[in-house]
């Protein structure tokens, strides 16, 4: 796979240049000359500063996919019961520490306007216990934290896109501020957009896919974009549960469980709940 080198502007350009410098001196890429060659982009984060992405996405369809289970974001809530002090710790452009195969160097090469490089390369008692052992473990493998974005003994965390401390789930106040700002779907994309954000936090929402089914039929293929009445409400209702959505608990132990369940013809549902929270 080969692809000729993206335009970049001016900001870009130089911010490649100095990125392309800091690795090849930290010995994270060397010189290449494979015949193959992604084009390189960059991603603005959230501190304003910009992070060097290679598109991999031809590539990507030629390799072998890694059936690596990854975890489900509700069993990792589940893990948190009875927390209430949080940490993170964030590696040190963590891509660059984990060695390459030397045999498989070659397919990582990207295409610069510069030059072809290639990359070689539950109480707090407890908390404490498991942090010694992250670090430690840390500096075993040689894996560098960022200490910048590192926080330890937190009464509140961040946690994929949900805020969690010891009343529990929370969703993301950011999250929140910009369904508020949201403007209503002109094509199906959007629609689609606004749906997927929404159903990340479904959990939260009762009633969610009948709320949604509104907007959901207008994703699907021959089917005319026509925003009417319904859609509107469809669109307004799941905004206004989203910004007033309830703190969903973190069980604790294994006993005093209920599932309560309904049922129509249009749809089930069902929740789990312990000692009447959800």
């Amino acid at each position: 796979v080969a692809r000729a080198p993206y335009r970049l502007a001016p900001s870009e350009l130089k911010e490649l240049s100095e990125q392309q410098k800091e690795l090849s001196e930290k010995g994270f890429i060397r010189p290449s000359s494979s015949p193959r060659g992604a084009p390189v982009l960059f991603v603005k984060k959230k501190d304003g500063s910009f992070r060097m992405c290679i598109d991999y996405r031809e590539l990507n369809k030629l390799t072998i996919k890694n059936k690596y289970p990854l975890p489900r974001i509700d069993d990792l809530f589940d893990q948190l019961q009875g927390s209430s002090v949080y940490s993170k710790i964030d590696l040190r452009s963590g891509y660059h520490q984990l060695r390459i195969r030397e045999e498989d160097i070659p397919i990582t090469a990207f295409r610069t306007r510069y030059r072809h490089y290639e990359f070689q390369s539950k109480n707090k008692e407890e908390h404490g216990e498991h942090l010694k052992t992250i670090l430690k473990l840390l500096k075993d493998e040689n894996l560098y934290a960022k200490f910048s974005k590192c926080d330890f003994w937190l009464n509140s965390l961040q946690f994929l896109g949900h805020v969690i401390d010891s009343s529990g789930i929370h969703v993301d106040p950011a999250k929140i501020e910009a369904i508020k700002s949201w403007a209503a779907p002109t094509t199906p994309t959007e629609v689609r957009q606004f749906v997927g954000l929404a159903g990340y936090y479904r959990r939260f929402i009762k009633e969610f896919y009948l709320i949604a089914k509104p907007l959901s039929k207008l994703t699907q293929k021959g089917k005319p974009f026509i925003w009417g009445n319904n859609e509107e409400e469809a669109f307004q209702t799941l905004k206004r549960k989203l910004c007033s959505a309830p703190i969903l608990s973190l069980h604790e132990g294994s006993e005093d469980f209920v599932v309560y369940c309904d049922a129509s013809l249009r749809g089930f549902g069902a929740v789990l709940m312990q000692r009447e929270k959800v």
